[in-house]
């Protein structure tokens, strides 16, 4: 049965490195049909609308949404902004766990972020005086299916849990970290800690091989996958999948466009990649075509490192790279 991804190349690199991706995609033994849509800051000047109707159509009738980055300096002062059809875009498929995995040597950890609450979503304004305000929310049922999530994927890898919080200063935290009091007894099998945000980020730089999985809030995991990635190569290795239940889901790099690299063809095209692999896997039920995927970009990143790895490939020489060394299983040509 033929799969239907839409692919928003997005701004800056982001076309360059979904090409990549749409042409190994296009050379593995899966049957899928591939159609592009505008979105983030093209999406603006064309339509005027980050997110437009028909390309959030397109997103909720697909088996799977990859996505390259969005935004540029030319839209920072602007009303209307790349990043918030990113941010309607998630909550309009309620794509709720974000997982953002960072691997190098003896580092292996999945971190997953709650992606449709919190700070980013909470009420905002201006008040008289000239206070502004951003309101960090959640409730229990959201925090119980993150938290859910988090155990499930961490019974499937190691058995470790770290949720993450900052229960010694908020009321959000002190509730989540209630709710994981509530969840942990389902999962026995299933180590749990809790710890810190701050001390978190120190650890992920420090001894970062000593996590398996970690849950935390919205904007906790937006900066802590980020401290993860500089921990294990930079952000041009790091991949997300963003997933609900039963929705199709987000698959980006999480790297941003780099509108001072567009159209040199030096971009490293590694995350998108590996986000691939993340849709094969989670998306696409292809877990031995993602593996495999995965050693033929780590053997690309060896052989053909980009400018931002010390080397001097192009983009296309990577992405070729990768070609050259993927083995792909006897059975998914079957």
């Amino acid at each position: 049965m033929s799969r239907r991804i839409v692919v928003l190349p997005g701004d800056g690199i982001g076309p360059e490195v979904a090409a990549e991706a749409v042409r190994v995609l296009e050379r593995l033994p899966v049957d899928v049909q591939v159609e592009e849509h505008d979105f983030g800051g093209v999406a603006i000047d064309r339509h005027g609308d980050p997110l437009p109707a028909g390309t959030l159509a397109a997103c909720a009738g697909a088996d799977a949404v990859l996505m390259g980055a969005v935004g540029g300096p030319q839209y920072d002062r602007g009303e209307v902004r790349p990043e918030q059809g990113l941010i309607r875009l998630r909550r309009e498929l309620d794509v709720y766990a974000n997982l953002r995995p960072a691997r190098l040597g003896d580092v292996d950890l999945l971190i997953v972020r709650e992606l449709v609450g919190g700070l980013y979503y909470g009420a905002r304004g201006t008040r008289p005086d000239g206070t502004v305000y951003d309101t960090l929310e959640y409730h229990p049922d959201a925090v119980r299916r993150i938290v859910r999530r988090g155990f499930e994927l961490a019974r499937a890898r190691r058995r470790h849990l770290t949720s993450v919080d900052k229960a010694n200063v908020l009321l959000t935290s002190r509730m989540w970290r209630g709710v994981v009091d509530e969840v942990a007894p389902d999962y026995e099998d299933v180590t749990r800690a809790d710890a810190l945000v701050d001390s978190v980020a120190m650890r992920l730089v420090t001894e970062p091989q000593a996590f398996d999985v970690l849950v935390m809030e919205n904007t906790f995991g937006d900066i802590l996958s980020d401290v993860a990635a500089g921990a294990t190569g930079g952000l041009g290795l790091a991949a997300s999948a963003s997933l609900g239940d039963g929705a199709p889901g987000l698959f980006e790099p999480v790297h941003g466009s780099a509108p001072e690299l567009a159209g040199r063809g030096v971009a490293n095209p590694a995350a998108m990649l590996r986000s691939v692999a993340l849709m094969l896997r989670h998306a696409l039920d292809e877990p031995g075509l993602a593996e495999a995927l995965d050693a033929a970009v780590d053997a690309a990143v060896a052989a053909a490192p980009t400018p931002d790895l010390g080397g001097g490939a192009s983009t296309r020489e990577l992405a070729d790279a990768a070609l050259d060394a993927l083995v792909v299983p006897e059975a998914s040509w079957t």
